[in-house]
């Protein structure tokens, strides 16, 4: 039993007539039906009647075996396509993830500059926490995870791409918002709003600023945006709830967001930031389309960047 003989079954099944069939598959309908007969005797079993001279049916067992047979076919395509890729790394679907803080405001430059690059390579995109999307990195399910530094994890290549300083959001009518710049201790004086557990973001802020975990500083306006995000907590801060922390990244573009009601204000030196990496598998073949990612990010990284 061939592959070629299975396209025939195949062709058989779906034109419904030997001499069709043949024609579709560019052989003789003695060689094909000579291929049908071949899998009948192998397998023991009648895969078509001939009703008339024109007529032709699938037996009960047949239709099963042209199922098994069609989704063998469609396997070996897809192995076809694997080889393909392997060939060339920038065809097939690139399966990326990234944190919820980095890609809102990653992805509109970076997927259209990676389609004109390579467009027979989809985009596949999954956001989730660093933990979940190293852990999918790990098993194979994502081919690369865009995140911030520093995490830990065996066997992975990292590669930094961008650095990306802080700033601080405050309500346009707050006392801070005629600063030209805020210090970290300060936020330890204020009503401060944070992402819940399991961003890293939210445990970089607290490690810029050990006294605002202290439970007098994380309150109840925290507590109401654990699972939160970026944009959760800037309309938080566009109602007067209080003061947050925010990427740089984030705040572009944001003038019709509320813009009016938020004054953004850098931080006094030193600077808080963080450095954002792409993380993939050491062995991964198709490292050119990580390379090509590492380029792309790095050539459209946010205006407030700097790459690295």
């Amino acid at each position: 039993m061939t592959l070629t003989e299975l396209r025939y079954i195949v062709a058989v099944a779906r034109e419904r007539h030997f001499g069709r069939a043949a024609a579709a598959c560019f052989v003789s309908q003695p060689t094909l039906s000579v291929g049908v007969k071949r899998i009948e005797e192998a397998l023991d079993v009648q895969i078509f009647e001939r009703a008339s001279r024109t007529e032709l049916r699938i037996t009960p067992r047949g239709e099963a075996i042209i199922e098994q047979a069609t989704r063998i076919l469609q396997e070996v395509e897809q192995l076809q396509a694997i080889a393909d890729a392997a060939r060339d790394p920038l065809v097939g679907t690139l399966r990326i993830g990234l944190i919820y803080t980095i890609g809102p405001y990653l992805l509109p430059s970076l997927i259209p500059a990676l389609h004109k690059r390579a467009p027979r390579m989809p985009i596949e995109i999954v956001e989730g926490f660093t933990h979940d999307l190293v852990y999918q990195l790990q098993q194979g399910a994502l081919d690369a995870v865009v995140l911030s530094l520093p995490f830990l994890a065996s066997k992975l290549d990292v590669r930094p791409v961008y650095r990306e300083p802080f700033t601080v959001a405050v309500p346009s009518d707050h006392p801070l918002a005629s600063a030209k710049a805020v210090s970290a201790e300060t936020l330890a004086e204020q009503d401060l709003l944070l992402l819940g557990q399991g961003h890293c973001f939210r445990e970089q802020v607290l490690s810029m600023c050990p006294e605002c975990s202290q439970p007098a500083n994380t309150g109840r306006l925290q507590k109401t945006l654990e699972g939160g995000s970026l944009e959760t907590m800037r309309m938080m801060v566009a109602s007067g709830a209080g003061i947050t922390v925010l990427p740089c990244s984030s705040n572009i573009s944001q003038g019709g967001n509320a813009g009016d009601l938020i004054r953004y204000l850098a931080f006094a030196e030193p600077v808080p930031y963080r450095d954002v990496a792409v993380a993939s598998r050491a062995r991964f073949a198709r490292g050119a389309a990580v390379d090509l990612l590492c380029d792309m990010i790095r050539a459209h990284i946010p205006a407030c960047c700097t790459g690295i």
